[in-house]
């Protein structure tokens, strides 16, 4: 799975759970949980969706250092299975 995909998938998944995003252009170095207006609420939604759409588990007590959207695909990038 490449990086370009995950990026894409996160961002959509991000659009899907706050449609009100679709018209920001939301890059890696975006801050998604507080530029973008992402409550701590939404933030845990987003990881969730992620975590199940990407078969991962990130660590709750690392979620808080997931500021960017390059951090949060960071974070999945490290625990995908390796091809």
């Amino acid at each position: 799975m490449t990086r370009e995909y995950v990026v894409n998938r996160t961002k959509e998944i991000i659009y899907s759970c706050f449609p009100e995003l679709e018209d920001k252009n939301i890059q890696e170095d975006t801050v998604i949980n507080t530029d973008e207006s992402i409550d701590s609420m939404g933030f845990v939604l987003v990881i969730c969706k992620l975590e199940a759409e990407f078969d991962v588990k990130i660590p709750e007590r690392q979620w808080s250092k997931l500021m960017t959207l390059g951090d949060v695909v960071d974070a999945i990038m490290k625990r995908l299975p390796k091809a």
